[in-house]
């Protein structure tokens, strides 16, 4: 009878869980580190704690990354349909909404739980509380694992360490540095899905407004990116899902000193020649006394006041004495107001990072080509996706390539 292949699991988010569980599966012996006192104290968080688990329409394009093409190997490899397939096997009934995918519970608990059964079942070792300070590649073959109490050897060692995204959970990096052990080398990480802060001080009397709204970010003048969504004033900036699709390129641009920018249509129902004729009809009808008066019922009266103090105006001013052109140039900002981009929110804050590993220090099984019997799987590689479940989908295709290839 041939020896079981010992394979460690270092991190207990959802790619190292998935990663363990399909290890197991294919007759390995898996052993789980995790540093925190539990595992998946992350995948909690996701979807507002609803946890949008994956997603029907799973398209390359809703991801980024050095080489998407790879990633999206990857993918095909287990998609949306292999994810609902895995959970419903387990028990778990599934909640279809317009192709965004989470449990029927609406619980993010109910995924964790889940997946912890199945790690118990497939007989899974998890070690908790526990932080690997090494990985060391021995002679012959196989990856010994150094802890803060042993050093042990094993045949396999997936790295699922998460990336900085919400460090408070576990992802703090600490991936990296063992990858690093391995020889391999980073793409500057930076905070992706997460809100981002203007220069501009006015927002700070908007902070709470939401209003739909289409976003174009601009960098050195270039339009890189559009999204349409609902928008969130804050006191530092700008907030929101809408937000959140454009972050990382935002926050890429702004790490490389580029000039970001970011216009804001605070009216895309209106096609420019309509949203004309509505600006001339309402001039040509008014009755109103004063300039706020005038304007009321465009758009949130906080961001209408902002508007007409931008334009030179106050609200208390008479419309009737009032320069026609601060007048069409409140209308204006309602259509374009410019925002200019001075950071986002930290690590703490965001719900994925980008950057990471690149796909090219490892193999189409996502094996190390700089360490045999070295796999990476989830975050810490260079590969993050767009808000709707697609960074969780992403965890458990890249954990079942890696699992299912290290058990061989």
């Amino acid at each position: 009878m041939n020896k079981k292949l010992k394979i460690a699991v270092i991190g207990g988010g959802a790619s190292g869980m998935m990663a363990a569980i399909t290890a197991a599966r294919e007759g390995a012996a898996v052993f789980l580190y995790e540093k925190k006192e539990r595992v998946g104290k992350k995948l909690l968080a996701t979807g507002n704690g609803k946890c949008n688990f994956s997603n029907r329409d799973l398209r390359r394009e809703c991801y980024y990354g050095e080489n998407r093409e790879e990633a999206w190997k990857i993918l095909s490899r287990f998609d949306a349909n292999a994810a609902v397939a895995f959970f419903e096997e387990a028990g778990m009934l599934v909640k279809d909404k317009g192709g965004y995918l989470y449990p029927a519970s609406e619980q993010a608990s109910t995924v964790l739980d889940i997946l912890r059964l199945l790690l118990q079942k497939e007989k899974v070792r998890v070690y908790t509380d526990c932080q690997v300070l090494s990985i060391k590649k021995e002679k012959q073959s196989g990856v010994t694992v150094e802890t803060q109490t042993k050093a042990v050897h094993y045949d396999r060692v997936i790295l699922a360490c998460g990336g900085r995204a919400a460090p408070k959970t576990g992802s703090d990096g600490d991936g990296y540095r063992l990858a690093a052990m391995a020889g391999h080398t980073l793409i500057p990480v930076v905070p992706a899905l997460v809100q981002l802060h203007c220069k501009e001080h006015f927002v700070k009397a908007c902070a709470g407004v939401r209003t739909q709204a289409h976003l174009s970010l601009m960098e050195d003048g270039r339009n890189v990116a559009e999204e349409s969504g609902e928008l969130q004033f804050t006191e530092y900036g700008i907030s929101g899902i809408v937000v959140f699709q454009l972050s990382r390129l935002a926050a890429y641009g702004l790490l490389h000193k580029k000039k970001m920018e970011m216009y804001i249509d605070c009216l895309p129902a209106y096609s420019g020649e309509a949203y004309a004729d509505f600006a001339k009809s309402r001039k040509a009808n008014h009755t109103a006394e004063t300039v706020e008066d005038f304007f009321t019922g465009i758009l949130n009266k906080k961001l209408m006041q902002a508007f007409i103090r931008l334009a030179g105006l106050k609200p208390e001013d008479s419309y009737r004495h009032a320069e026609e052109k601060k007048i069409d140039a409140v209308f204006a900002l309602c259509k374009k107001l410019t925002l200019s981009l001075s950071g986002c929110h930290s690590f703490e804050h965001a719900q994925v990072c980008a950057g990471g590993i690149p796909l090219r220090e490892v193999t189409e099984s996502l094996e190390s080509l700089f360490w045999k019997d070295l796999y990476m799987a989830g975050e810490m590689l260079d590969v993050d996706g767009i808000c709707g479940g697609y960074n969780l989908q992403w965890a458990w295709a890249s954990g079942y390539v890696a699992g299912k290839k290290a058990a061989e």
